[in-house]
């Protein structure tokens, strides 16, 4: 495996755009991967909280189990638990979300997956 100093040395040494580009190209996958990796799973299923960077803030700090992803697994469906429900029914500041009185568990719309920190074990754990 070459050092640090090699590789820098190495793209130091690179005259052609094209094969910088490409030393590029192959660093930002490799951040991607690496990134991917360090990020929990987010499946259908999975037992979580909604973090504190959504807007609106109503939503914040709600829990609930993760639903169906849209079509790039960016956003999911989050149905609220039954505490949860009723905490979003009655807070004052809740102006977008109607629930009626007889529902017991809200779903939650299109959360973004960033905005989710789960809170149970993977069963692979």
């Amino acid at each position: 495996m070459p050092t640090l100093a090699e590789i820098r040395a190495f793209v130091g040494g690179l005259s052609e755009v094209g094969a910088l580009v490409a030393v590029q190209e192959a660093a930002a996958a490799r951040l991607i991967e690496l990134d991917a990796a360090k990020r929990p799973v987010i499946l259908p299923g999975r037992i979580g909280r909604i973090n504190t960077t959504i807007t609106p803030a109503c939503l914040r700090r709600l829990t609930g189990t993760v639903g169906a992803p849209n079509k790039t697994g960016s956003r999911f469906n989050f149905v609220l638990d039954e505490d949860s429900t009723e905490q979003l029914r009655r807070d004052p500041h809740n102006t977008r979300f109607t629930i009626s009185e007889d529902q017991e568990r809200y779903r939650v719309p299109r959360v973004p997956a960033a905005c989710i920190e789960l809170t149970d074990t993977p069963a692979d754990s």
